[in-house]
């Protein structure tokens, strides 16, 4: 008997995965594939071939076939939703196929393109941008630039190959090149300067070919629930089901994570901790100016979305764990039963640089104020989290000046194996946290809701893309309401802790000694 439901594919930085989930979104079997980066590349080159993506697409399909055989599932997919790693460059010839390979999202070559068009556009532009990116390979790699006719990112290159469009979902189209919050498009006054800036350069490079226009090699934007394509014969070939299936419009890892956070609302903001933490927080309009440790996409509605990214995450909570012997089981106890100001402690958790706070130095991480009486790892292992957790504060600080609202955070990722946590993060952001069941499923989950919404849109039984997850909510979520004493003496340690982000350089000339 056949079963109705929906297909989840995520293309992550290590590895690809698959899910089918049944109507009500219940995952009932996945499927993995990896790939590797090329090799012999400088320090901070990062590149991917795109067939090793259908390849491993292939792969994760078949041992997903596998998995609902041997529980009699005879799969019957309504859509497909997909998602991906945002940023990367992925150029193709005319007809489709790679000008070389993928540069993603953590390659690091293009860092004065990124300042460059942040100052000439008025807008952030950081340089894990696709159109940053575009700009460096004008300049360093012109034969290659010459040959180029499409580009897209990741999720974009799969979606491509299913279906034969160049669409993409507005939130990872975003990550390539400013939104304009009116139109929902592209930015059309920053194309025109983008285009100024891209010939003068291709002019410098002695390049012959004259370049296209931004605007006819970026793909089309696509807002959740609109045409994303439909499973064309090589999709179907690819993935081994019927032609004709739709597919939702290709999105981000991030859009696709909020999406799997059932956020849609301003004031919302989705907080996940781990190796890095992540702060995206919906906006009721537009931001104004640059700030530098903000960056800017959108939902996969359209509304705004100003990220707040930390390099520095939990790794140096893990560390301080690790040198009171490493069982979270015995500590984490020891965290939550230790003084909201951590016995007087403080500390920094910088063990690698974090640039949107103007930190250049890593392997400065340390704790201050221990004696006989403080000295304990409740109070040490908490410090560092409460650092952390300070550093989302400090980032998001313009968001609070410009009034932006902040009404509930939504908890995931490796914190919440804690969840007694939560109530820290209220207290440290005078705001109710909520901690939903299944709420940390990940981005393939949220690739798979993007599906039914279209599938649901096409039925004419969804059109709104807030109620629609309000629909989706199930469960009991885990709750906590900031108290009062705790805020008033976070807020003190926040106004110390300040003051020694503020002494930093001073660390990193001891350090470089």
């Amino acid at each position: 008997m056949k079963t109705n439901g929906f297909l989840g594919i995520d293309i992550g930085t290590q590895g690809l995965s698959v899910i089918f989930t049944d109507t009500e979104l219940k995952i009932l079997a996945s499927g993995e594939g990896d790939y590797d980066m090329v090799s012999g590349l400088d320090s901070e080159c990062y590149e991917q071939q795109p067939y090793d993506w259908e390849n491993a697409l292939t792969c994760a399909m078949t041992a997903l076939r596998e998995k609902t055989s041997s529980m009699q599932i005879d799969m019957d997919v309504l859509a497909i939703g997909i998602s991906g790693q945002m940023h990367g460059e992925v150029l193709t010839s005319k007809d489709g196929e790679p000008v070389g390979p993928a540069r993603l999202w953590c390659d690091g070559r293009n860092e004065a393109e990124g300042n460059e068009l942040t100052e000439r556009l008025g807008t952030k532009c950081p340089k894990r941008m696709t159109a940053v990116r575009w700009l460096w390979t004008i300049r360093n790699q012109p034969e290659k630039a010459a040959h180029v006719s499409h580009m897209t990112t990741p999720a974009g290159w799969i979606a491509y190959r299913l279906t034969g469009c160049w669409n993409l979902g507005i939130g990872d189209a975003a990550g390539m090149f400013p939104i304009d919050q009116q139109s929902l498009t592209y930015n059309t006054h920053m194309l025109a300067d983008f285009d100024a800036i891209a010939t003068q350069s291709a002019k410098k490079s002695s390049s012959s070919s004259t370049l296209p226009k931004l605007s006819d090699l970026l793909p089309s934007v696509k807002k959740a629930g609109e045409d994303g394509g439909s499973l064309d014969a090589h999709g179907a070939q690819l993935l081994g089901l019927p032609e004709g299936i739709p597919v939702a419009p290709a999105e981000g890892d991030q859009p696709a994570a909020l999406a799997g956070s059932l956020i849609a609302t301003p004031g919302q903001v989705s907080m996940s901790f781990g190796t890095s933490v992540v702060a995206n927080s919906v906006g009721d309009r537009a931001f104004e100016g640059i700030s530098i440790p903000i960056d800017h996409f959108c939902a996969p509605d359209g509304r705004p979305i100003n990220m707040v990214w930390l390099r520095n995450g939990t790794t140096a909570m893990n560390m301080a764990v690790n040198l009171f012997g490493g069982d979270f089981s015995t500590i984490m106890p020891q965290v939550l039963a230790a003084e909201a100001d951590c016995g007087g402690l403080l500390a920094l958790p910088f063990m690698d640089d974090e640039p949107g706070l103007g930190v250049s130095q890593g392997g400065t991480a340390m704790v201050i104020g221990l004696n006989d009486e403080t000295a304990t790892p409740g109070n040490a292992v908490k410090a560092m989290l409460l650092a952390t957790i300070f550093n989302l504060r400090l980032g998001s600080k313009q968001l609070d000046e410009q009034g932006y609202p902040r009404t509930e955070i939504i908890l995931s990722g490796g914190l919440v194996k804690t969840p007694e946590l939560g109530q820290l993060v209220a207290d440290a952001f005078n705001t109710p946290v909520t901690i939903f069941d299944g709420g940390d499923e990940g981005t393939a989950w949220g690739a798979a809701l993007m599906a039914k919404f279209r599938s649901e849109s096409l039925a004419g039984r969804a059109t709104d893309w807030k109620q629609f997850l309000e629909t989706q909510k199930t469960g009991s979520p885990t709750r906590f309401t900031p108290h009062n004493e705790s805020v008033a003496i976070l807020n003190g340690v926040f106004e110390r802790y300040q003051k020694l982000v503020h002494m930093h350089g001073q660390l990193e000339s001891v350090v470089n000694l």
